[in-house]
């Protein structure tokens, strides 16, 4: 099914999977003049009319096989404010051929959210197959790699280079030097200090792996880089779906470049008008409304599966399981540490997604958990289940096609750390996660602020609350440009299509409506039903949709599709 893939995340993943869009769209997550503010148009002068972009905007992709489908690679600048000065990032792009001739409209360009997810691996794992006939016939279906992400090169890594890399031996289980499991909510000035330590500690080490690159990740930045496929797509305006975060990069491609958006579909979306911790507080609500969910209706939607025969009673298998992982991890198969708390809240929150599809192998975990094996759970939390550990071959493909003007530019990884390619893993997700988000969203550098949210927090969403806010920790010690909420601007925007379903865990309803408001001529669709995002889930949603992709046709206010 078409779903934002965003299901593979821990702990810290899941607080922050969707953060990165409250302000992404105000400022440039780079550096130079148009990083102030939002734009309501594309500006006094086409930036494809710039002396010093006009190299990237006139490239053309050179396509090759790679598998079913076909690849290039699009460079781009690092800094746009100084696309002269050498340092590119390559990104991969990816193209599944399926448009009929005569009745071909274009490319249909998609991001699966994260940030952080790979739009190659979106295609390469079949979503154009997934997507209704009318479109297949009508567009060629398109995704890339965003900068840092995946196999751009230059790509993120928060795994420092030399002696810092090399893995420890973990203490034996059980012996003085065994760290203890950070509590869900950190009360003491010890259990704070230990907090913050972690949260610095992880700053420090995607500083020195990528201290180059982390400026130059944003949002804004890679809607910049969205134009320049458009371009070197050979469209006039560009076609776009994006789900979770992938709303945060149309939302910030419309308000840059509104004059050149043909059709916008912004599924799972995203309040910029929020800060980080309003969005912390509504995502942590969404997850904590989610699991009480399952528990209410788990007998009717997994039957026999169910770990216990009333809600009441799967509640309490819940609270029993934390409290128990909080005082001591459950043993997991082929695992020193075992499944500690923050997992198991982490494999909840992650199980929310996609109910049809999670919550029977989610209900399998607890009944086994409950029996003392944290293993099925650990699964859950860390997506062993879906992982793909092969390197693709359409992603080699793309990472090694030739970049603008003929040349392998950008290739050697200008900018990058030394040594910094060799540490960057096959799958650099959570890296790249954190990199965006932190840098998009403005954050507060007193500790305080955060220990002020824990309460509010903890009464909204309990465990998931409070995990959500200190997980925000690491952005304290992070780069930061000068992003702030904001309502979006973006004046001669068609008609843009949000969709949101109303028991969406990780991208509340209540932000799909408020974006959709915020748009001129916005327009909502409404999935009356749980788990995260619409489109590709529902036959109803994918209708109109689609009909909005192929003929533009507007979706009237109020309407509703129902699970």
């Amino acid at each position: 099914m078409i779903t934002a893939p965003t299901r593979r995340r821990r702990a810290l993943a899941l607080a922050l999977a969707v953060l990165g869009a409250t302000s992404v769209a105000a400022c440039s997550g780079g550096s130079g003049p148009e990083g102030g503010r939002p734009r309501s148009s594309a500006g006094p002068a086409d930036p494809a009319d710039r002396p010093d972009l006009r190299r990237f905007y006139e490239q053309k992709l050179a396509w090759k096989p790679c598998g079913d489908h076909r690849c290039a690679s699009l460079t781009v600048p690092m800094d746009y404010s100084r696309p002269g000065d050498g340092k590119t990032f390559v990104l991969p792009v990816v193209k599944a051929v399926t448009a009929v001739r005569g009745k071909r409209v274009g490319s249909l360009v998609l991001n699966p959210g994260g940030p952080g997810e790979r739009g190659v691996r979106l295609v390469e794992d079949g979503v154009a197959d997934d997507i209704g006939r009318g479109v297949r016939e009508r567009f060629d279906i398109v995704s890339f790699d965003p900068r840092g992400v995946g196999e751009s090169r230059p790509a993120l890594t928060c795994t420092p280079p030399g002696p810092e890399a090399a893995a420890e031996e973990p203490p034996a289980e059980g012996s003085a030097d065994t760290p203890a499991a950070a509590p869900l909510h950190p009360r003491t000035e010890a259990e704070r200090a230990d907090a913050l330590a972690s949260a610095r500690t992880t700053a420090a080490d995607c500083r020195k792996a990528s201290g180059p690159l982390l400026p130059h990740v944003g949002t804004h930045d890679a809607a910049r880089d969205l134009d320049v496929l458009r371009a070197a797509l050979g469209e006039r305006r560009l076609t776009y779906v994006g789900w979770s975060y992938g709303t945060s990069l149309g939302t910030s491609y419309a308000e840059q470049f509104p004059r050149r958006v043909r059709a916008m579909v912004l599924d799972g979306a995203v309040d910029p008008s929020l800060d980080w911790r309003q969005r912390v507080l509504g995502q942590s609500t969404g997850f904590r409304k989610a699991v009480e969910e399952y528990a209410a209706t788990c007998a009717e939607t997994v039957g026999d599966a169910c770990p216990g025969a009333t809600p009441e009673e799967i509640r309490a298998l819940i609270d029993r399981l934390v409290e128990r992982t909080q005082r001591e991890p459950l043993p997991v198969e082929g695992s020193e540490s075992g499944l500690d708390a923050a997992a198991l809240v982490s494999a909840l929150g992650l199980s929310m997604y996609t109910p049809e599809a999670q919550w029977e192998p989610l209900s399998e975990a607890l009944r086994a958990a409950d029996g003392g094996d944290g293993t099925k759970l650990a699964a859950l939390a860390s997506g062993e289940e879906e992982e793909d550990t092969e390197g693709s071959e359409s992603a080699e493909g793309a990472a090694d096609t030739v970049g603008a003007g003929g040349t392998d530019e950008g290739s050697a990884e200008p900018g990058a750390p030394e040594g910094s390619a060799s540490a960057v893993p096959e799958d650099n997700s959570e890296a790249a996660l954190v990199a965006i988000n932190c840098l998009d969203v403005p954050h507060p550098r007193d500790a305080r602020a955060y220990w002020d949210a824990l309460g509010p927090a903890e009464k909204a969403a309990g465990v998931h609350g409070t995990t959500g806010v200190t997980n925000e920790l690491v952005c304290r010690d992070w780069p930061s440009g000068p992003q702030r909420p904001h309502r979006v601007r973006a004046e001669g925007v068609p008609p843009v299509l949000v969709v949101g379903t109303t028991g969406d865990p990780a991208t509340p309803y209540e932000e799909a409506v408020s974006l959709a408001r915020q748009f001129p001529g916005g327009m909502l669709l409404s999935l009356d039903a749980p788990g995260h995002t619409g489109y590709g889930r529902n036959p109803c949603v994918d209708r109109k949709v689609e009909q909005y992709l192929i003929d533009l046709t507007e979706v009237r206010p109020g309407t509703t599709c129902t699970g």
